[in-house]
Parts: structure tokens; sequence; C-alpha cells
């Protein structure tokens, strides 16, 4: 028999994709800071060339950083977080197009996932129109995907930056090392 309890909480981490990151990162970093509290990483660019569908709205070429934040928060906030995120962007509309896109996510020492206004088959429903996508596992030392991963976070380069994230959880969270 299984008693429900609160889970351990969970490393924030914010993708965050544009064409034109020194327009806005300064103020958009306050902003994030603010809500979220300190930035403890701001991840190395991958390029987003795994589709051209967003480039219409942000142009190109486009580039994702993860964001890491030094707070840890409850995983039932992860709902908050996404509708946070999604009015800021909306503040930052353009001539009808977005300067950026949030997709915020909770990361433990199992799993990453991912919030989304999208539903799909796999998707946890939250509450408010946000989804739970389980976007990557932890297994055996390292990153696993699923048959659902999106293809960027399939990427070495962003899974490199993840474990560096998941590595420093499992510090704060004093959880030995593998």
């Amino acid at each position: 028999m299984s008693t429900p309890k609160e889970p351990l909480p969970a490393l924030v981490v914010m993708s965050l994709f544009s064409a034109r990151w020194e327009d806005f990162w300064p103020a958009l970093q306050c902003r994030l800071e603010a809500f979220l509290g300190p930035l403890e990483m701001v991840g190395k660019p991958v390029p987003f060339d795994v589709t051209t569908y967003y480039q219409e709205e942000f142009g190109a070429p486009l580039e994702r950083r993860l964001l890491g934040f030094a707070q840890v928060v409850p995983q039932d906030r992860l709902r908050k977080i996404k509708l946070w995120a999604h009015g800021l962007e909306q503040e930052h509309v353009r001539s009808g197009k977005r300067l950026f896109n949030l997709d915020p996510g909770l990361l433990t020492q199992e799993r990453f996932v991912l919030a989304t206004g999208k539903n799909f088959t796999h998707r946890i429903y939250l509450g408010h129109g946000v989804f739970a996508d389980l976007t990557l596992i932890f297994q055996a030392g390292r990153w696993r995907c699923l048959p659902w991963t999106f293809r960027d976070y399939a990427d070495p380069a962003l899974q490199e930056q993840l474990t560096i994230l998941r590595h420093g959880y499992r510090v704060k969270m004093g959880i030995c090392c593998e």
C-alpha cells in the first residue's frame, strides 16, 4: 500500500529560445530572477534547427539556452510557472510576434518534465490549459529519450547541460553522487 507524501522539490530549468537574445536579455533576466530567484546557470547557446516552424515568428538563426535557477520549488508549482512564463512572452510581443519563447521545466534526479499548453497522448493535464510532458528520464548514468522526446532535447550538448544542472541539484538536496 502506498501512502501519499510530498516528493522532494525540483530545480526549475527554463528553456529560452530566440533569434535576438541581445535585444532583451538583461531586462528578461531581471524579471526571471524576480519571480524564480537567482540564476545559477545560463547555458551555452545550442542551435535550434530541428524545425523551421518558429522561424516566421522569431526569425533565424534560432538558439536555445537552458537557464537553471538556484532555488528548488515544490513540484506542483510547474503550472503556475508556465502560466507566468506565458504572460511574460505575451508582454514582449512586437507586431504580433514574440521576441522569445520560454518553456519551463522541472528537473529531479530521475526526470526532466516540461510544461506545455499542447495536449498529446502521453501528457498529463495540470489544469488551466497546462500539461506536463515527461521529456527525459535519467537511468544508468545518462539521460534516456522517450518515443515522444523533442529532437532538440535528444541533442548531447543540451543533455550535457542538463547533467550539470542535475549534479548541482543532487548536491543541494544532499543526495549522494553516483
